[in-house]
């Protein structure tokens, strides 16, 4: 058969199976499999735990650990269970020690197993299912066939294949992969598990040691290859990561849960996601910056003013320390508590680390002089002396406790000590741009920014060191700000990032300018940079008209380069008003799939209103459309990441308007023009922006 053309055969009699019929053989596989996957669950649900924990503690572990596994084992009617076969013409190497010559694998999202332990369905990320997605006619890796299925729901309708060992067969494209890129799509991201190309393939299953930068543009699948490399690591390297733990960053909350169900259909269901504003969440965030304020506040030399204003509280003793034990007293001079200051001063330990330890320095002074007068004092003494109350009163004055949040509002409220931490890093005009006009009372009554939470995040940091990650995933990456990217990093300084983004689509006043600068501010400055310009998701026509802005933009970027037969559905409208982008919208709406109305942020009301008068009903981002409710009206601040069959964008110049600058206006118009799938409207009343024509 050929391999570009996908085979569809209809079953024989909802009893019959031809013996000859390939697709009904592997329907009837299909079926097995899922019988072998409820059974699988069934044994799990049975298992008693009464005899085999000795305390209720380990017995609540174990309970929330079987249940865990029971939802990982959950069978998802609408998804298919494997959607590839590969028939090998040797048996696998001693590395991939499943199977035996001509035996065949089929490839799925989970492991499935029968009664006897053999396997059914292997897993997409162990070592015997790469061939899957590396394998080619120029290198087949002792692959004869490779078989695609093609399915609608949860049915297996088509199979399609490609032998690659037959010099007389043509490379061709796969007519499924194109089927499944294009599927309609409605409700949150999905995986692309059955479509993970090479290039993909490479940057998912890079080690866990290793941190990696994606630099990818729109409709690229940068953010399924993280995602995806997150539930391969968990795969290769589980029990680390069960105890380490793992991370997904993303920009806002609408992006979270338009991508949470991803990892779950895989199978994966520990990975905690959050945004940065999540993770630094020491206060709560009332406030707003302007730009010049929050650049500065973002820039990585207020981490130094930072330390500088934590360590001018240390100051060097000017009196000695008298400890009275019984009749005796023991007194260790001014020079000595100097050296004894000095010395953790050079440790460069945490601060708080520090004030912990001095008092044991000093009595351990105490101690060698004790040992010196003829007694054998212990550890016991040791700790005793340390909680003299003359040893707490010295460390007190030298070392004081310092709390993150009252330093920096004093930082930001106090000029003078602001000046003194901040002479040769920031200018008069830059410590003019953070200073309070009103210095707030107290921490609870102050007005905090989301900037100002990060500072104090980094104070946090320099106080007591924050708990390190496995592995943490950044996605969105170019709107971080170098102090964002080190309250990331510090989040995974003892393990490795995934890093996601797109330079072309930095719409904040402090968007990353290069990959290496904020590596370098994470942390990971031997992190290897990966970029992918294939677009499988973007139309042709579609991105080639969004990339005329790239020259204005991000002149040094590689345009996307569509891979996508379909040309997709483009169309530029001149609009009289609200009334013709309803109407867009109820032509949108004819066709299968989700429809995204992206309009400037302040023209987002009166569109609502026009909506809901025209009787469209519509959601938010963030919240799921479902097959009645398919229309999603987007704020264009909030479409960064989100993907729609259909986008009808509104009024491109209001778009670019609504910013602060041109150059982000034109990137948030970047970001807009690339969220379609299938086709893009645009209608305006105004004329389009220069760099458009």
């Amino acid at each position: 058969m050929s391999a570009s053309t996908p085979v569809d055969e209809p079953l024989d009699g909802p009893a019959g199976t031809p013996a000859d019929d390939p697709l009904a053989r592997e329907r009837s596989h299909l079926a097995a499999s899922r019988s072998a996957l409820r059974a699988m669950r069934e044994d799990v649900e049975a298992l008693d735990i009464r005899d085999v924990t000795a305390n209720w503690v380990n017995a609540s572990v174990l309970e929330h650990q079987i249940g865990e596994r029971i939802k990982a084992l959950a069978d998802l009617s609408d998804t298919p269970l494997f959607f590839g076969r590969l028939d090998y013409l040797h048996a696998p190497g001693a590395e991939q020690a499943e199977g035996a010559e001509g035996e065949l694998f089929y490839i799925g999202r989970r492991h499935v197993h029968d009664a006897d332990g053999d396997p059914m369905v292997i897993d997409w990320r162990a070592p015997v299912s790469q061939p899957f997605y590396r394998a080619s006619k120029k290198d087949p890796m002792d692959v004869a066939l490779r078989r695609r299925f093609g399915y609608t729901g949860g049915d297996l309708t088509a199979y399609e294949d490609e032998h690659l060992s037959d010099p007389a067969e043509a490379a061709t494209t796969s007519k499924l992969l194109q089927r499944e890129i294009e599927r309609p799509r409605v409700g949150p991201m999905r995986d692309i598990v059955a479509t993970i190309q090479p290039e993909q393939d490479e940057i998912v299953r890079s080690g866990l040691s290793g941190s990696v930068c994606v630099q990818g543009g729109p409709g690229t699948g940068k953010t399924a290859v993280g995602l995806h490399r997150v539930a391969y690591l968990l795969y290769a390297h589980r029990e680390r990561l069960a105890r380490t733990g793992t991370l997904v960053v993303g920009p806002n909350r609408s992006f979270l849960h338009y991508i949470e169900q991803v990892l779950p259909a895989l199978g994966e269901l520990t990975v905690a996601q959050a945004t940065v504003d999540d993770l630094v969440a020491h206060v709560e965030v009332r406030g707003t910056d302007d730009a010049t304020a929050a650049v500065v506040k973002g820039d990585a030399r207020m981490a130094e003013v930072l330390r500088r204003a934590l360590y001018s509280h240390v100051t060097m003793p000017a009196e000695p320390v008298v400890v009275v034990r019984g009749s005796r007293r023991w007194r260790v001079p001014a020079y000595e508590l100097e050296e004894i200051v000095r010395q953790l001063l050079d440790r460069d330990i945490r601060y708080g680390a520090a004030r912990e330890a001095l008092p044991q320095r000093i009595a351990h002074a105490v101690l060698v002089q004790m040992e010196r007068a003829g007694e054998a004092p212990d550890d016991r003494v040791q700790d005793a002396v340390a909680r003299n109350a003359a040893v707490k009163a010295a460390v007190k004055a030298v070392w004081p406790a310092v709390d993150p949040a009252k330093l920096v509002l004093r930082l930001l409220g106090d000029a003078e000590f602001l000046a003194e931490h901040a002479e040769g890093l920031l200018d008069e005009e830059e410590q003019k741009a953070v200073l309070r006009a009103r210095p707030a009372r107290s921490v609870k009554s102050a007005t905090w920014s989301a900037a100002d939470a990060v500072l104090i995040d980094e104070a946090a940091d320099l106080i007591r060191r924050t708990p390190s990650l496995g592995h943490v995933v950044l996605d969105e990456a170019q709107d971080l700000s170098p102090m964002q990217y080190r309250a990331v990093g510090r989040r995974c300084t003892t393990g490795s990032a995934t890093v996601l983004g797109d330079l072309a689509q930095g719409t904040t006043p402090w968007a990353t300018r290069s990959w290496e600068e904020a590596l370098s501010h994470l942390g990971k400055q031997d992190a290897v940079v990966e970029e992918l310009t294939a677009g499988f998701r973007v139309p042709t026509d579609v991105i080639t008209y969004a990339s005329r802005l790239l020259p204005h933009i991000a002149p040094g970027l590689t345009p996307v380069a569509s891979i996508r037969e379909n040309p997709g559905f483009f169309e530029v409208r001149r609009s009289e008003g609200p009334d013709d982008v309803v109407a867009a919208c109820r032509e949108l709406l004819s066709r299968e799939g989700s429809v995204g109305l992206i309009a400037a942020d302040p023209r987002v009301p009166e569109l609502a209103e026009a909506l809901e008068a025209a009787g469209l009903t519509h959601v938010s981002p963030g919240e799921e459309t479902t097959e009645s409710t398919r229309l999603t009206l987007v704020p264009a601040s909030l479409a960064k990441g989100l993907e729609y069959d259909y986008v009808l964008l509104d009024e491109p110049q209001a778009v670019v308007d609504a910013e602060p600058d041109e150059r982000t206006g034109l990137r948030r118009l970047y970001v807009t023009l690339t969220r379609a799938v299938s086709g893009l409207i645009i209608t305006h009343t105004t004329p389009l922006p220069a760099q458009l024509t």
